[in-house]
C-alpha cells in the first residue's frame, strides 16, 4: 500500500465543481491583484477567528517579515522565540537587523518553554515570538504576562495553528492569531487551512497596525505613488482566495476530521514502549495540523516505512542555533538539550482530512513491524 504524507488530489476530486466556479469567476471577472475575493477571504478569516483584522499577503514569511518591522523587531533590538521551528519564525526578526534570543522547548508539547523567557529579557528586549506548533498553541497565559509586565510586544506566529483556540484566565477561548499584538497565518498547500500556492495573513486587533500592514503590503503606498514607507510587494493572490473560500466552507468539519485521525493514531500506537506522543497543555483545543511522535531508532524507522510506501516528514531535522546561518549568534551545540534531543527523535506520520482507517491502520502496523524486528 501506498500512503502519501500529503496529496491535495482526493480534495480537489471531492469538490472539484465548486473549485472549478470559484477559478472561473475569477477569470471571468478579469485578474486583478486584491480582487473581491481576497476582501472576502478576509472578512471569512475577520469571522472564522474574532481577530478584528485579517489582511491578505503572499506568504506566511512575508506576513512574519511585514509585521516584525510593524512592530519594531529590527536594529539590534532583541526578540525571544524558540529554536525549534521553521526558518521564517526567526528569520524574519534577522531580516531586520533585530537579535533573535533563543529558548529551549518544553519536551512534551515542542512549544517554547514559558517558564524560561522571562531570565532572558533584557532592557534591549523589544517583543516574544512564540510559535504555536504542530497541534497545539503555545502557553499564551504566561506570554502575555510576561509582555504586559515588560511592556513587550507579542507577534504570534500561527502559522501552523489555523483554528487553534486557548481559553485564558477567566476568559473565554480565543483563537491563535488574535492574543499577542499581532499574528499570522501561512495558507501554504499542506496546512490545515490550505491553497494551491503561497499565501498568508496577518491579524490584529489594533486598527493602527491594521491599516499599517495594508500600507506596507503595498509598496509603502496609503495612496497610489505615494509612500511614506519602504515597503513590500506582498498581496494574496486573488485566485488563491478564491480557492480558499472554498475550502472556509468546509474548514470545521476539516479540522474534526483532523481530529478523529489523530485518535485513530493514538490509540493504535499508545502501547508501543519505543515511541512517545506529544501532550496537549493548558486549556485549549487543538488543531492536528501535523502528527508527530518522538520515536528510538528514528532515522531507521523513517526508512523503513519509506521504504514500504508510506510518506512521513521531520519537523525539524535540525534546530535553528545550530544552523549555519545563525552562527553570528554565537550558540553552540548543548545550549538548548531538549530541543537538540527533539530534532534526533520525532518524526511526522500522514494526515490530512481525506486518509483513511485503512492506511491509518497500515502506518500504525508497519510501525508495530519495525519494532518486532
Amino acid at each position: 500500500m501506498e500512503v502519501s504524507f500529503y496529496t491535495s488530489k482526493r480534495e480537489y476530486l471531492e469538490k472539484k465543481s465548486e473549485f472549478q466556479q470559484a477559478i472561473d469567476k475569477v477569470l471571468e471577472n478579469g485578474i486583478q491583484t486584491l480582487g473581491k475575493e481576497v476582501k472576502d477571504l478576509e472578512m471569512s478569516v475577520e469571522e472564522f477567528s474574532g481577530a478584528k483584522h485579517a489582511i491578505g499577503v503572499a506568504s506566511g514569511t512575508d506576513a512574519l517579515v511585514i509585521a516584525s518591522d510593524i512592530l519594531g523587531f529590527k536594529n539590534g533590538k532583541e526578540v525571544i522565540t524558540s529554536p525549534f521551528t521553521f526558518l521564517a519564525s526567526t528569520s524574519c526578526i534577522a531580516k531586520h537587523g533585530g537579535k533573535p534570543v533563543f529558548v529551549d522547548i518544553d519536551e512534551e508539547t515542542f512549544n517554547i518553554d514559558t517558564t524560561k523567557i522571562e531570565e532572558r529579557i533584557t532592557k534591549n528586549t523589544v517583543g516574544i515570538l512564540p510559535i504555536h506548533l504542530f497541534c497545539q498553541m503555545a502557553n499564551m497565559d504566561d506570554i502575555m504576562k510576561y509582555a504586559k509586565e515588560h511592556n513587550l510586544y507579542v507577534l504570534e506566529d500561527a502559522a501552523e495553528a489555523f483554528g487553534m483556540k486557548w481559553k485564558g484566565n477567566g476568559e473565554s477561548y480565543r483563537t491563535a492569531g488574535t492574543i499577542g499584538d499581532m499574528g499570522i497565518y501561512s495558507f501554504f498547500p499542506t496546512k490545515t487551512l490550505g491553497g494551491y500556492g503561497d499565501g498568508g495573513m496577518v491579524t490584529t486587533n489594533s486598527d493602527e497596525l491594521a491599516e499599517l500592514t495594508k500600507i506596507f503590503r503595498v509598496h509603502g503606498a496609503k495612496e497610489k505613488y505615494h509612500y511614506d514607507y519602504i515597503g513590500y510587494n506582498s498581496r494574496l493572490d486573488t485566485m488563491q482566495a478564491a480557492i480558499l473560500l472554498v475550502k472556509m466552507k468546509y474548514i470545521n468539519k476539516a479540522i474534526e476530521k483532523r481530529e478523529t485521525i489523530s485518535n485513530w493514531y493514538r490509540d493504535r500506537l499508545k502501547d508501543i514502549e519505543y515511541i512517545k506522543l506529544p501532550k496537549v497543555k493548558g486549556d485549549q483545543k487543538p488543531v492536528y495540523y501535523v502528527f508527530n511522535l518522538l520515536c528510538e531508532k528514528r532515522d531507521e524507522l523513517n526508512k523503513y516505512l519509506k521504504g514500504n510506501g508510506i510518506g512521513t516528514n521531520i519537523y525539524y531535522p535540525m534546530p535553528l542555533h545550530l544552523q549555519k546561518c545563525f552562527s553570528y549568534l554565537g550558540y553552540k551545540e548543548g545550549d538548548f538539550p531538549i530541543a537538540e534531543r527533539t530534532c534526533k527523535e520525532i518524526l511526522a506520520l500522514p494526515i490530512y482530512p481525506e486518509i483513511t482507517e485503512e492506511e491509518v491502520d497500515y502506518v500504525c502496523k508497519k510501525i508495530k513491524d519495525f519494532y518486532k524486528k
